[in-house]
């Protein structure tokens, strides 16, 4: 994985391209979670929609089935900022 990292080009934003303070204290927060709570959470988003489906609530099952592809693309954005940093620091 390190050979990965060491390929990628060695470049700084500009101070005008930089995260905000909003944007970088969500991102430290986060980072903070494990990557698989994004995962587990879409999987109990389907399992939930699921149940409400079989109950025959299906207006709810289909707003709490979105949720899984939100939920998987936070967890992607979390594992980049965990990897590559959201400013490129320390590179």
């Amino acid at each position: 994985m390190q050979d990965v990292l060491d390929r990628e080009p060695k470049t700084a934003p500009k101070a005008d391209q930089r995260e905000g303070p909003v944007a970088r204290t969500i991102e430290q927060q986060t980072a903070k979670l494990p990557s698989d709570t994004f995962l587990w959470a879409a999987l109990g988003s389907i399992g939930l929609s699921l149940v409400m489906m079989a109950t025959g609530n299906e207006k709810k099952a289909n707003f709490i089935g979105q949720w899984a592809p939100t939920l998987l693309i936070l967890g992607l954005y979390n594992k980049m900022v965990k990897l590559h940093g959201s400013d490129a620091e320390g590179q």
